[in-house]
């Protein structure tokens, strides 16, 4: 029997100090300040505005995926507050509108809602990347889960955008997100 506790005591220690990892090397540990000399900075009020063109990916927790999309995205802005309309169309035919209600301070920071947020997002934009974090609560026909999201975006020139976002529940990752967004020439 004590090898048997000493063998679970020792698999609790690896999935403690494999949390412990991804939690302080991993892309949580991200903070604003590692991309604030990254050139060209990010100013969501030019890079988020007009329209916008999203091609992307879900992967599911195995790391296989299980949906593509495209979006059409059209930002607008009066100052610093501005409204991001997004027609999704997955793969799977199903179609999905979210209007983000965005607001930019003098500091960079951001904040967000939407109508499937759980509350208000916040985030921040700092030299080349910005990011966000929120709750969301998919729709009841994809289970009606609440996920907690960070968002992060990197500015690859001044009509790209690469974003990549992880979905967890109860602090495990459920999903991740890679998308690419390209502002288009009206």
């Amino acid at each position: 029997m004590s090898t048997f506790l000493t063998f679970l005591a020792g698999c609790v220690l690896m999935v403690v100090l494999v949390a412990l990892a991804q939690r302080l090397l991993g892309f949580r540990a991200q903070k604003s300040a590692d991309y604030a000399k990254l050139e060209p900075p990010v100013d969501i009020r030019h890079h988020l505005s007009g329209p916008i063109r999203c091609e992307g990916v879900i992967y599911g927790p195995m790391g296989r995926v299980t949906s593509r999309f495209t979006a059409d995205m059209d930002g607008r802005w009066d100052g610093n507050r501005g409204v991001l309309a997004e027609h999704f169309t997955y793969d799977s035919g199903t179609k999905q509108d979210r209007e983000w209600r965005l607001t930019l301070g003098n500091d960079g920071r951001i904040t967000a809602e939407a109508d499937d947020l759980v509350g208000a997002g916040w985030g921040q934009q700092t030299g080349g990347a910005l990011h966000l974090n929120y709750t969301i609560r998919l729709p009841e026909s994809a289970g009606g889960h609440t996920l907690q999201v960070t968002d992060w975006m990197y500015l690859v020139d001044d009509k790209t955008i690469v974003n990549r976002s992880q979905f967890r529940k109860f602090g495990i990752k459920v999903a991740e997100l890679v998308a690419t967004l390209r502002r288009v020439d009206a």
